[in-house]
């Protein structure tokens, strides 16, 4: 026996129409197209699902009921296919994308937008640690950090080389230097962020290695809560040199012992991650890292 779709929704016309040729208009079909579904349907399972009554089909309860099941049936599949769509339609499709800088992610995200405007855009915001996770969740579809792993379960995208910068308020003595060592810095008030950060990860590794180990005095959640800190005057941070737009109230300083140890911001997503929209961001990454170059001094990720 077939319960098909196409039965289902002509018995849903008819019983909105309360008639075949009525049903027919509804459905953009002829009217013996109709009547087949309803009454071969009728036959194969031996039930009755509509009563004449003064010329009218009405239905019966079973129909009623089976009426309220298609109509949950084919809003189902409307959502189902609302959801394919979302990640393939690139005129009203939807992408949800993390990053950990606002640069040079932001400039992706923009020409992406430019280039496909139908695409609904959703972006989050955090720690390197923060989206790693949505990304290997699904919270986010890609992700957009400095500093990923080559791990398998990733596809990459390299966008743009970048390095970590120390930055000092305008009137501290390191603001008129073009470079700064790791020793210089290890004897000023530093303010670190938190250990989910890219960032601190690069910091703490550049003291290690040069057989450092000084201790922030203040330590931050949020990028720009630290960059708030150092425009106060509260002492000196580090920044991914390509992390945000803005230069007011700082001092960037490049740090000779992170000369060679830069990286890339990179675009990810989960290796099995498919569909047009994933595909055209990392088309568009892909194009913008190759216009944008890689940092002096940078290295693959």
């Amino acid at each position: 026996m077939t319960l098909s779709n196409a039965r289902l929704d002509a018995v849903r016309a008819v019983a909105e129409a309360g008639s075949y040729a009525g049903a027919a208009r509804l459905m953009n079909v002829t009217q013996p197209a109709v009547s087949a579904q309803v009454r071969g349907l009728e036959a194969e399972y031996g039930v009755r699902l509509f009563l004449r009554d003064s010329g009218r089909l009405v239905p019966t309860g079973l129909c009623l009921k089976l009426c309220d099941s298609a109509e949950r049936m084919a809003e189902a599949r409307d959502e189902a296919e609302r959801l394919l769509l979302s990640r393939s339609s690139l005129r009203e499709g939807k992408i949800t994308i993390g990053l950990g800088n606002a640069m040079p992610g932001m400039a992706v995200i923009a020409a992406f937008h430019r280039a496909y405007p139908g695409v609904t855009l959703k972006v989050e915001t955090g720690s390197h640690q923060k989206i790693t996770r949505a990304v290997l969740t699904h919270e986010c579809d890609i992700g957009v950090l400095p500093d990923v792993p080559a791990d398998p379960r990733f596809r990459r995208e390299p966008l743009a080389g970048s390095e970590v910068i120390a930055i000092a308020p305008p009137g501290h003595p390191f603001a008129r230097k073009p470079e700064v060592t790791a020793a210089a810095l290890a004897r000023e008030p530093l303010i670190f962020r938190a250990s989910g950060s890219s960032t601190q990860r690069a910091v703490d590794r550049m003291f290690s290695r040069a057989g450092l180990d000084p201790q922030p005095f203040l330590t931050l959640d949020a990028r720009d809560g630290l960059y708030e800190a150092v425009v106060n005057g509260l002492g000196i941070g580090f920044l991914w040199r390509e992390s945000t737009s803005r230069t007011d109230g700082v001092a960037r300083l490049a740090i000779a012992e992170m000369r060679g140890l830069g990286t890339h911001e990179t675009v990810f997503s989960l290796a099995e991650s498919e569909g047009r929209i994933v595909d055209a961001f990392f088309g568009i990454a892909r194009s913008t890292g190759a216009a944008r170059g890689p940092a002096p001094g940078a290295v693959p990720a």
